[in-house]
């Protein structure tokens, strides 16, 4: 495909997914109202929450988004680790230059001009409300540090493969003429003309698409992607690279087949009762505004002057009426028979939507002192169950993607030295992340448990028979259980150097043992030597 023709593919997906844009538009409006211009433009000093009557809502898809980076990437932690796919290539100087490598990872991300943090709260809350985010990973312009920026759903298409794979992404943007003409050598001529007649300052409608590179009609030189930059209002091809990474990363969190985009489980669970709510807090703000300052009945030629109910407040009423005949003025009859069943009816409505939200599965269990360590596990376990569905998707969707892409982008930058430095076992492996969280954390004590409960039964068994020690390499079983609950490869001695240490104190008891013969001979050697002294003075005494 030459470049128009992937620029029509494109268009198509823009078109196709208008009527997705009402659902996402109707999401916004009731949990993100922030991110509600879908399907209309706000202007700045707009009432966001205009249209809401309470903001529960908004506070449970707060909640969600910042649990979702507490757990996915805690700040109070080194949250994600690199490794290889290959047990065989798994040694110890293989884990301390990956974990260097992780070090100047987590530098260049949490470097303050990359943005690292700004982009993951918004692609958090794009995730949480929508299903899916957007996030570009690329070098700076300086080309010496990284730039995260998560862009709006709404100038975002993409297209899936056979495989399921992603293989089209495309993005809106409106740069102004003067910023095409800095950033591109190659621009359409009208751009010229636009910044010659003093229009530099125009908006112009352009497109970045990235492709793989095996449906593009030009050469990639073995390059797996290739980034176009369009100008659609001219029909301007500016630039077309073939490139290493894809650059975005699509992270989605519940797909239904035949659609390439994601939903969130939580809104759409929770959006009938949004609306619901929304109803019943107007009713009852209704109800009570009606209770407490009642519509009125006068009757007529009777009151004279305006009906004035607030404090202070005059009505005038005909001197001559006779009150026997019922008052000038008196409150209309209101029945507040449903205004306790309109509150338990809110009460319902606000338990479903934390509970759409998954809040109520996201709270560690507290162990408490009475608490024996049994007891603790299983509540760690029934967190376990209730977290894992929710967590474990994600991490690879939103984490994996992300490290995958930084570390590529920098391996192939330069930003971990030459790859001669690499240790052999890694040159060449495959590489995959592994990541730190609460949730892991619960994991990891419940190996920890299980570890212990190893050690108990084996004790008992050794009181019954000694041979049991030797079920268990306890070598094995203690580095294990060390790499699997985080501790520094560097604090950890390789598999040689622990086997040398073996080999000299095997060496050194030896050496021991052969002296302690040596002692012993000589010291029975000496026992000999003084008995037989001993008995040729007896005989002599005897002669004698």
């Amino acid at each position: 495909m030459d470049v128009k023709a992937i620029c029509e593919v494109v268009d198509g997906l823009f078109t196709k997914r208008s009527s997705f844009m009402l659902l996402l538009q109707d999401i916004a409006e009731n949990f993100y109202v922030e991110r509600a211009d879908f399907t209309l433009t706000r202007s700045l000093g707009n009432d966001f929450a205009g249209n809401l009557m309470t903001s529960y809502p908004l506070f449970c898809r707060r909640d969600l988004a910042d649990q979702i980076g507490q757990m996915l990437r805690p700040t109070a932690k080194e949250w994600f680790h690199s490794g290889v796919l290959d047990p065989a290539r798994d040694t110890t100087d293989a884990r301390r230059w990956l974990q260097y490598a992780d070090t100047v990872m987590r530098r260049a991300m949490f470097d303050p001009p990359a943005m690292f943090t700004r982009a993951a709260k918004e692609a958090d809350n794009d995730y949480a409300t929508f299903g899916q985010y957007c996030k570009r990973i690329r070098l700076n312009k300086a080309r010496n540090g990284l730039l995260f920026t998560t862009y709006h759903l709404r100038d975002m298409v993409w297209k899936e493969n056979g495989d399921g794979q992603i293989y089209i992404i495309a993005r809106k943007f409106k740069p102004t003429a003067r910023d095409l003409a800095l950033t591109f050598a190659n621009v359409s001529p009208k751009i010229t003309r636009m910044i010659a007649a003093n229009q530099s300052l125009e908006e112009v409608n352009c497109l970045h698409m990235m492709v793989q590179s095996d449906i593009w009609d030009g050469n990639p030189k073995g390059k797996p992607w290739v980034s176009i930059f369009y100008d659609a209002d001219n029909a301007y091809e500016m630039e077309a690279v073939p490139v290493w990474t894809k650059q975005y990363a699509v992270a989605r969190w519940q797909t239904v087949s035949g659609s390439q985009y994601a939903f969130s489980p939580a809104t759409i669970c929770a959006l009938p009762e949004a609306r619901l709510i929304q109803a019943i807090t107007y009713t009852l703000l209704e109800a009570g505004e009606k209770s407490t300052n009642p519509p009125m009945i006068a009757t007529h030629d009777v009151v004279r002057s305006d009906v004035n109910i607030y404090p202070g407040g005059i009505t005038w009423v005909d001197r001559d009426y006779d009150e026997r005949l019922g008052e000038a003025l008196r409150p209309l009859p209101i029945d507040r028979g449903g205004l306790p069943g309109g509150a338990e009816q809110m009460r319902d409505s606000r338990a479903m939507i934390m509970q759409a939200f998954y809040l109520n599965k996201l709270t560690l269990p507290q162990r408490a002192p009475e608490m024996t360590a049994y007891e603790v596990g299983q509540r760690v376990q029934e967190y376990i169950r209730g977290a894992l569905p929710l967590f474990e998707p994600m991490e690879y969707e939103c984490n994996g993607q992300e490290c995958e892409e930084v570390f590529d982008l920098m391996m192939r930058n330069g930003a971990f030295g030459s790859p001669a430095d690499m240790p052999k076992s890694l040159q060449g492996a495959e590489f995959h992340f592994q990541f730190t969280s609460p949730l892991h954390d619960a994991i990891e004590q419940v190996k920890g448990q299980k570890f212990n409960e190893a050690k108990q039964l084996i004790a008992e068994a050794v009181a019954l028979d000694q041979s049991a020690a030797a079920t268990i390499d306890a070598t094995i079983a203690l580095r294990d259980t060390l790499m699997g609950i985080g501790v520094p490869a560097k604090w950890i001695r390789t598999e040689v150097e622990v086997e040398d240490i073996k080999a000299q104190q095997q060496a050194a008891a030896q050496a021991q043992q052969t002296l302690a013969a040596m002692q012993q001979g000589a010291d029975v050697a000496g026992t000999m030597a003084t008995a037989q002294k001993d008995r040729a003075m007896a005989e002599t005494a005897v002669a004698a």
